[in-house]
């Protein structure tokens, strides 16, 4: 017997008006208004193993629209995912049931969502990885009117037009109400259909309430003949189903008192509480097959000139060929950061992202989350500006590597604009991440395959200007070491490098040596772990540390060192950029900013 989708939509809106009242704070307008969606989707539509929710053929769903999380996990509840009593325990603190969406919490949730107008480049990356895997699931996008506002989702929309995203299924809720006021377009209709119709999606407008228009709509989209992507553009009511909350303005974030809800409960009137949703599974269960990250064979030679962004392109593109499921993904600088060495070798497993780094993130996200390990790298500084990405790709477990390059004012002339000084800072910030900063070729080499072997949130910096290669082949870089390169019985003064600076503090060992003064050097190439061991016998051995970085000081490696060392007595001090960079040569800048080898000599000097 099918079931009557009416009194489906009844029970959903009967558990989310309960569940929200219940915890005491919510969403349930913005989840009331995608009933009817929901209801669509997950009876005739979506495909999905609940047993099995990381089976590679499910159906992806990704709840753009993250405060609607109650209409969520009411449709996974009814549909077996876990017990619905639980829906009653939503945002308690031992609960999985989250305010937003959250997958380290529930397995049917493949990403946090909750930042608005990060859905859809999520959901690109998912889509585009089916496509190149020829896996026929389909990806369903649900979107809300307030975050079409965000140029995250248009770049995600020019993206997938122009890989042929046919597989990916967005559904826009247009409620006409932000959390604030009614939204730019409120239900002009037409708006949002002009706009993702100039971007090359095919476009169905519909009444997000009517079963059948949902009906014909949700066919044509899985039955898509077209190389576009589809949106379903559906006008509906916030708090859809209650009269005093239909289209009512003032009810974002609000959720009905004990007296209110009755009353609602009332309108909605008798529940059929037996109802459940049966999900059709996959024919077949597919998992992720992970592949081993084998050593890569490189042959530098010490004393030879190579920069970093160069040795990491040069492994990278060995690496790709050894491991299909290495992908690297370019923001339009393919041929400063030496990604084109892999699109050159196997284009395949390249995606060209064009100036867009929040989608690119995004889309990294999507194809880490169905096995693949994307290395996605641009110029350090344009990384900041998908900072919200990255941190939520932190909170989804993303398995994502980042590589900043022309990192520092040692970049030169191009000026501050292309410097990036912050991202230290940055990385360091997000729980579980790993933040590498290799001096020298080998070093670079070793930490690409220490980045492809980590599970989580990697971030990897290199240098625009060539280094000497200082390390053999051989030499081992693993997660949370650093290297003492220069040391003796004598030392005085510890001075920690990484990067740039780590060839500054050698050159400093040089002049000092030569008038008798002893200093140890590090190389500190790990900054996130610390390698806090290697700290503190520098720390009981010597008389100061020096840490010196091309980085303000805010965020730095200087206060990494400061922090892990905060209960040695130690005496730490700073070499970092605190002027405002300008235009100039390398050392020129170096010795401005006073983190050149001349600089480290006067203060070691100063110090003794």
């Amino acid at each position: 017997m099918k079931t009557d989708l009416k009194k489906l939509a009844k029970l959903i809106r009967y558990f989310i008006l309960t569940s929200t009242t219940k915890a005491g704070s919510g969403h349930p307008t913005s989840a009331l208004s995608s009933v009817e969606i929901g209801v669509t989707l997950f009876e005739k539509y979506f495909h999905f193993d609940v047993k099995n929710p990381h089976n590679l053929l499910n159906d992806r769903l990704i709840l753009s629209k993250g405060h609607a999380a109650p209409l969520l996990y009411t449709l996974f509840a009814l549909s077996g995912s876990f017990p619905r009593e639980k829906l009653n325990t939503l945002r308690k603190i031992n609960s999985p049931l989250e305010g937003h969406p959250n997958p380290r919490r529930v397995d049917f949730v493949d990403v946090a969502t909750g930042s608005l107008g990060q859905g859809l480049s999520v959901g690109a990356g998912m889509a585009l990885s089916a496509k190149k895997d020829s896996l026929a699931f389909k990806t369903y996008v649900i979107l809300g009117d307030g975050e079409l506002a965000e140029g995250s989702i248009w770049e995600a929309a020019n993206f997938s037009a122009y890989y042929k995203l046919s597989n990916l299924i967005a559904i826009a809720d247009i409620n006409r109400f932000g959390q604030s006021q009614v939204t730019m377009f409120q239900h002009k209709i037409e708006e949002y259909a002009h706009r993702f119709s100039a971007f090359g999606w095919k476009v169905l407008t519909i009444d997000g309430h009517n079963f059948q228009d949902l009906d014909r709509a949700f066919n044509l989209a899985v039955n898509n003949k077209s190389d576009k992507p589809v949106i379903i553009i559906a006008k509906t009511l916030k708090g859809k189903g209650v009269s005093f909350l239909e289209d009512k303005d003032n009810w974002h974030g609000k959720v009905l008192k004990e007296e209110d809800l009755e009353k609602a409960l009332k309108e909605l009137g008798e529940i059929d509480k037996t109802l459940q949703i049966n999900l059709l599974p996959p024919k077949r269960l597919l998992k992720v097959v992970r592949k081993q990250i084998p050593n890569i064979k490189f042959s530098y030679k010490i004393g030879d000139q190579k920069s970093t962004r160069e040795a990491y392109g040069e492994a990278l593109e060995k690496l790709a060929k050894l491991n299909s499921l290495i992908y690297s993904l370019d923001a339009d600088v393919k041929n400063s950061t030496y990604a084109e060495f892999l699109k050159n070798s196997n284009p395949d497993q390249f995606i060209e992202c064009f100036i867009a780094e929040q989608n690119m993130v995004g889309v990294a996200l999507g194809l880490s989350k169905l096995g693949k390990i994307p290395f996605t790298s641009t110029f350090a500084c344009f990384l900041t500006r998908a900072f919200d990405q990255i941190r939520m790709a932190a909170i989804s477990k993303g398995n994502i590597k980042f590589v900043g390059s022309h990192a520092g004012i040692s970049i030169g002339e191009d000026g501050p604009s292309q410097m990036g000084l912050e991202d230290i800072a940055m990385f360091r910030t997000l729980p579980e991440s790993v933040v590498f900063y290799p001096s020298d070729a080998v070093a670079t080499a070793k930490l690409v395959e220490e980045a492809a072997r980590y599970e989580g949130i990697v971030y990897l910096r290199t240098t625009r200007k060539a280094t000497p290669i200082i390390y053999q082949n051989y030499e081992q870089f693993p997660v949370g070491g650093s290297k003492v390169i220069r040391q003796s019985k004598k030392d005085l003064i510890t001075v920690i490098g990484a990067g740039i600076t780590l060839h500054e503090a050698l050159a400093a060992y040089e002049k000092l040596k030569d008038e008798g003064i002893m200093i140890r050097v590090i190389d500190l190439y790990s900054i996130k772990p610390l390698d806090i061991k290697t700290l503190k016998k520098a720390a009981k051995e010597t008389k100061a540390i020096i840490i010196v970085e091309d980085h303000y000081e805010a965020g730095g490696i200087g206060e990494a060192v400061s922090i892990a060392l905060v209960n040695e007595e130690a005496k730490i001090y700073f070499l970092a950029v605190r002027k405002m960079p300008k235009s100039g040569r390398p050392q020129e800048l170096l010795e401005f900013e006073e983190i050149s080898a001349d600089a480290i000599v006067k203060l070691v000097k100063e110090i003794i």
